[in-house]
């Protein structure tokens, strides 16, 4: 299974302090937008997503299509693909995509022990 770029994303309380403070450990950004409460923040090949009001917890985050830079990747397995994988293997998956469809999907699950995890296809 090809999962794609891997990130957390962090439910911050404040998105500012956080940008600062991942700057100190020499992250810069990414993606995102301050406006819209979320930043992506990059140092060589760790990504951290901060987000600031979006959801509670932290998230394990996979983006199949995409690398760690945010580049598409030439082949990769869609999410659909995952999917099928996951569940034929007896996972639970707390939300699905549409088989019927292509394109921009997500899925989510948790791991044994409750962590979050969110497979995001973009593209």
């Amino acid at each position: 299974m090809r999962l794609g770029a891997f990130s957390i994303s962090l439910s911050v309380k404040d998105l500012k302090k956080s940008k600062a403070f991942y700057e100190s450990l020499g992250f810069t950004v990414l993606g995102g937008n301050e406006e819209h409460h979320y930043l992506i923040m990059k140092n060589g090949n760790a990504l951290v997503g901060l987000f600031q009001g979006m959801f509670e917890g932290n998230i394990l985050t996979f983006n199949p299509g995409w690398d760690e830079s945010g580049q598409n990747l030439p082949a990769f397995d869609d999410v659909r693909v995952l999917q099928a994988h996951l569940k034929a293997n007896g996972i639970s998956l707390d939300s699905t995509a549409d088989t019927q469809t292509t394109g921009p999907a997500h899925i989510t699950l948790k791991d044994p022990d409750g962590n979050a995890i969110l497979i995001d296809q973009r593209r």
